[in-house]
């Protein structure tokens, strides 16, 4: 079968990318220092433990699979940790994601889908995002993956590199198969810490942040489901080996919901109260972010069918209940 590099392959949503590559009859090849990821989630292909800082190590594994298309998920993402330590954004997800692009030029791979991110719109109030909203992100987090796009950009202009970009929202869910999930150390996403905080496994969730000019105070996320999320970037790599052109598209539903809403919707999917306490507010955090998602329907096809709330709730709930990786 045609072998994928799916870097960050063990971690969250490289997993599930690894799963919908099996499914669609790839052999996903991952690649993954284990500092944020889970080896027990690399279950649908063979596993290489490497350091996007590493080129000879890159090198070394484009030579032995010679993967047709990267998948690139691996990055630092903790918007707070990148206010306070930029340096490192700017080397682990800038530096390593230029030695991918380099190694996988050298080895003649030349699609590449890459996972970006909505924080590289910044501060945009009561605007939906579209894929030509300008790019002000407000973080080392977000501008280092906005200097990726532009490595890729270039990298095309010199070498022909091909690829789709996809900037996504806030993703949520499980595989609803239960083989692999959402389980982060420390943990930062919503979902989970709010189902941590219902199962007693923290005393409370903490809602950063009550003076938001939205209607409840709270911050608004667009949701999508993880497997949805996946879906497209399968969708994406299809697009790639049809020989169409370089594209970005936005993932999300088009929809937001506030803290307090993701709260209360938890209530009655799960039948228990959510402890909860307020905080202050997190640097570098938006007010509103959310997503039109147009152009990846006309163009890829692609329909979040699973990105109701509950539904994302309910699939991370069963996870959360049952799964859980160890190292």
């Amino acid at each position: 079968m045609t072998n994928i590099l799916v870097t960050g392959g063990a971690g969250y949503i490289g997993s599930h990318a690894c799963k919908a590559l099996a499914a669609a009859g790839f052999t996903p090849v991952t690649f993954d220092n284990l500092v944020t990821g889970w080896q027990d989630a690399v279950k649908f292909g063979p596993f290489e433990q490497g350091d996007l800082l590493d080129r000879a190590r890159l090198d070394e594994v484009f030579a032995t699979y010679k993967p047709a298309a990267v998948m690139h998920f691996a990055a630092l993402s903790q918007v707070g940790e990148a206010m306070s330590q930029p340096g490192r954004y700017w080397t682990n997800n800038v530096t390593g994601s230029l030695n991918l692009i380099e190694a996988a030029v050298a080895a003649g791979c030349l699609d590449f889908v890459f996972s970006s991110t909505c924080a590289t719109y910044g501060e945009h109030d009561n605007v939906v995002l579209d894929e030509d909203t300008p790019q002000l992100p407000l973080n080392a987090y977000g501008a280092s993956k906005r200097a990726i796009e532009d490595i890729l950009v270039d990298f095309e202009a010199a070498h022909g590199l091909r690829h789709v970009i996809f900037r996504y929202f806030n993703v949520a869910g499980a595989d609803p198969e239960g083989e692999v999930g959402e389980f982060h150390r420390p943990e930062t996403h919503l979902v989970p810490l709010m189902l941590d905080a219902i199962d007693g496994k923290r005393a409370a969730l903490t809602v950063f942040g009550t003076d938001y000019d939205t209607p409840d105070g709270t911050c608004i996320r667009d949701y999508v489901h993880v497997c949805d999320l996946v879906d497209a970037h399968v969708l994406g790599l299809g697009w790639l080996r049809e020989g169409k052109g370089s594209r970005v598209f936005n993932l999300g539903t088009g929809s937001g919901f506030s803290v307090r809403q993701v709260i209360d919707h938890s209530k009655s999917v799960t039948n228990r109260e959510v402890p909860y306490e307020i905080g202050s507010r997190r640097a570098g955090d938006c007010t509103k972010l959310v997503s039109g998602s147009v152009r990846a329907l006309q163009e890829l096809g692609w329909k979040p069918e699973r990105s109701k709330l509950d539904r994302m709730i309910a699939d991370a709930w069963r996870w959360h209940q049952n799964g859980h990786y160890e190292k």
